[in-house]
């Protein structure tokens, strides 16, 4: 059995899965421990439910059965979720620089004419979206999922 320490330790950069995994308990084994169903507990494993939306009850039965507070498993849920949105945004900013020349230009372009309000955004306009396109479908140097960024960002308004 682990001592209260060593939990903290773990739960600092674990979720449940990686608790269950270091204590060698499965999840079926923590649903009997705790009396929370086990269709929860798969669903908060799996990610379709978060922890941090759990009533107050199940929340203390898990930690209980876990040997540690519901602080610490709140706590560990805001961490993963605050990295992920922190991901999330140089992810976001990296879809906007390191492009190919062309594309750069293009959207350079197309931003300084958003803020000086240009009549001619309707070409530049043209201009990016057939950059992206090449970018993605031709020469395939930036993916679906990059394309669709920029798109929804800039020309989707």
């Amino acid at each position: 059995m682990f001592r209260y320490t060593d939990i903290i330790k773990l739960v600092m950069n674990m979720d449940i899965n990686e608790i269950l995994k270091e204590k060698g308990m499965t999840r079926y084994r923590l649903s009997k421990i705790s009396g929370v169903p086990h269709a929860t507990l798969n669903e908060l494993c799996s990610g379709k439910s978060r922890i941090e939306k759990c009533s107050a009850e199940t929340l203390y039965k898990i930690a209980k059965a876990l040997h540690v507070s519901m602080e610490m498993l709140i706590e560990d849920a805001i961490i993963s979720k605050r990295q992920n949105e922190e991901f999330q945004a140089m992810r976001e900013e990296s879809y906007e620089y390191g492009l190919p020349e062309y594309l750069q230009n293009d959207l350079d372009a197309y931003k300084e004419a958003l803020k000086q309000g240009s009549s001619i955004l309707d070409c530049l306009w043209g201009e990016l979206y057939g950059s992206i396109n090449i970018a993605e479908i031709s020469d395939g140097i930036i993916t679906s999922e990059h394309a669709d960024y920029l798109r929804k960002k800039y020309l989707w308004r």
